[in-house]
């Protein structure tokens, strides 16, 4: 133990060295004047993130970036002037802050991720982005994809160096955790390592809170999803995310949120309440569901110590796959965009 704490904390002093580089690949282009290089070499095996003590909300005083240009804004410009009324409605979704998720299909993810971060750096903003390339993601489902095992580390590597520790919020791997019971049990604990992995090289950049999988409150029982973030280090992730491109009510995550909490020594959460608004189906359709809402906008303050956001993880009218008419998992369609946004109270 006393060789892994030797080997973090060279880690650390070599990173805190590269800060005030401007050559470094976190060196702070907004607060320095500069612009982040292409990223540099990881240690490989990379020491845990240590333990964050639990304390107030990391992202309290955070304003989420507003993608000008997203889809929704896209939908509303173009229906402006031939179906106004329409356009109003998508204007709910243009308005509020959505996650941007990078996987595989992202390309050069280190570019990718700087510009995301420089264009909420120039407003003022924080990004919520989402790492969504694990190996044999969504278990061969309609999100099926990620990188190799030997690739996946120097993917998330450059990711991290693309945020040059300027503040950013990760939601690491959505269901890697939650749904990993379709691996081997040796798959399995590679996935555990990777994730642990990923988790070290995102907490050595500063200014960056992230969150691992929780799964939702209609999945895994509260001690089961406890040990799964247990295993995969959650003591030193600022907490986990829930209801991710799901549609449970606000009130049960929470409810089921402090459940595991009291588990893991009160590690706060995020939720995802972007198409929340009216709950899940009876059954608890997952796929494109009709008859749903959006939910509450983004924000910190959420009226519970240990709830530090409502977010819109999922952007609303993007599919979650081909099902119910709907086109290919993330590929925007506005209908059902539309739907969300006049069956809600915003």
């Amino acid at each position: 133990m006393a060789g892994k704490n030797l080997l973090f904390a060279a880690a650390l002093v070599l990173l805190a060295a590269c800060s005030d580089n401007p050559n470094s690949p976190i060196f702070d282009a907004k607060s320095k004047g500069g612009t982040p290089t292409s990223p540099a070499p990881v240690p490989n095996p990379m020491p845990q993130a240590p333990p964050l003590p639990v304390g107030g909300n990391p992202i309290s005083s955070a304003t989420f970036w507003v993608n000008p240009n997203s889809s929704g804004k896209q939908q509303a410009d173009a229906w402006r002037l031939t179906r106004p009324a329409d356009a109003a409605q998508m204007d709910k979704i243009a308005r509020n802050s959505q996650a941007q998720w990078l996987d595989g299909g992202t390309g050069d993810v280190f570019t990718a991720v700087n510009n995301a971060v420089t264009a909420a750096a120039a407003v003022g903003s924080t990004p919520v982005l989402v790492a969504y390339n694990i190996p044999q993601r969504d278990c061969g489902g309609l999100s099926a994809g990620g990188t190799t095992i030997t690739d996946y580390k120097g993917w998330i590597a450059a990711f991290a160096n693309g945020l040059a520790g300027r503040k950013a919020v990760v939601i690491l791997e959505p269901d890697a955790l939650t749904q990993m019971d379709c691996l081997s049990a040796a798959d399995q604990t590679q996935r555990i390592n990777l994730i642990q992995y990923a988790l070290a090289v995102l907490k050595a950049q500063v200014n960056t809170a992230v969150y691992l999988d929780g799964g939702h409150s209609a999945w895994r029982s509260a001690g089961d999803q406890a040990n799964r973030l247990t295993r995969a280090n959650v003591a030193g992730a600022d907490g986990f995310v829930l209801n991710v491109s799901n549609f449970q009510l606000t009130s049960n995550s929470t409810a089921y949120g402090k459940a595991v909490s009291d588990l893991i020594g009160g590690k706060h959460f995020v939720i995802d309440t972007s198409r929340n608004g009216l709950g899940p189906t009876a059954d608890n359709q997952w796929c494109n569901p009709a008859g749903r809402a959006l939910g509450s906008p983004n924000t910190t303050v959420t009226n519970d110590s240990r709830v530090d956001a409502y977010l819109w993880i999922k952007p609303p009218g993007e599919s979650d796959g081909s099902c119910n008419g709907a086109p290919a998992a993330g590929i925007w369609w506005g209908d059902y965009a539309l739907g969300l946004a006049q069956r809600s109270s915003l």
